[in-house]
């Protein structure tokens, strides 16, 4: 293991900043209920970094599957539901981009149900939609999926609770410690004023970030409308993100 005294130091290996207090959701949101069992008692303990927290591992397109960024061609059939294309840009607080960052996404599907042991939804799950994609960000910082719109779900945090629709994001930076997760929202949404997920980020610009907006250019006529995110990792716009 390397001194992190040393590699604090060290002109070729710099650290990762902290984010400021108050850009991103708080660990407790009373109104989110599970967070009071999700989030510590404590304050946090701040590990040194060390090489092994700011190097690696990379990423390439020899270890990514090219046909995951569509999610309605990962089977034999056609998924139910409304296709969509979500794209953007991954940038850094200068704008400049972020090259060949692994973005996956997870989502409910056109019924608003996961494919998971867990969810006990009673909404049809989809023989030909998995829910999950992933792809590498291009020389531009750009990213393309082809989806399904995902259907809201009730969740049971509070009485009569629906969780708008959404798409997860995760986003591997070029280390470990730099994994970012956040979800995308959908303009327009009626239950976006109730969703205490949505409303842990306190600064209304700041959430208004997670909402996408309506692509027509990018749009396939008669066939799939479009939605353009782009996701901002560092300053006075970056995109908030969970569980920092």
């Amino acid at each position: 293991m390397e001194n992190p005294s040393a590699v604090r130091t060290s002109p070729a290996l710099r650290g990762y900043r902290y984010p400021a207090a108050g850009t991103h959701p708080p660990h407790h949101h009373p109104p989110y209920v599970s967070s009071a069992a999700r989030s510590p008692r404590q304050p946090l303990i701040r590990v040194p970094q060390t090489i092994s927290e700011i190097t690696g591992p990379s990423f390439s397109a020899k270890i990514w599957d090219v046909k995951a960024f569509d999610l309605t061609r990962q089977h034999h059939g056609e998924p139910l539901g409304e296709r969509i294309i979500v794209s953007g840009r991954v940038l850094d607080e200068d704008g400049r981009p972020l090259r060949n960052t692994l973005v996956e996404v997870w989502q409910a599907n056109a019924a608003g149900r996961y494919l998971h042991d867990i969810d006990k939804h009673n909404a049809p799950l989809d023989t030909n939609f998995t829910g999950c994609g992933h792809t590498l960000t291009d020389d531009q910082g750009r990213y393309k999926f082809i989806t399904i719109r995902p259907g809201e779900y009730p969740w049971r945090n509070h009485y009569n609770a629906w969780r708008p629709a959404h798409i997860h994001f995760s986003l591997f930076g070029p280390a470990f410690a730099t994994r970012l997760v956040t979800q995308m929202y959908f303009p327009g949404d009626p239950l976006l004023p109730h969703d205490p997920v949505y409303n842990c980020t306190g600064d209304e610009e700041a959430r208004k970030r997670l909402i996408s907006a309506l692509d027509l250019d990018s749009s396939i006529p008669e066939e799939a409308l479009a939605y353009r995110w782009d996701i901002v990792l560092r300053g006075r716009d970056e995109t908030p993100m969970e569980e920092r």
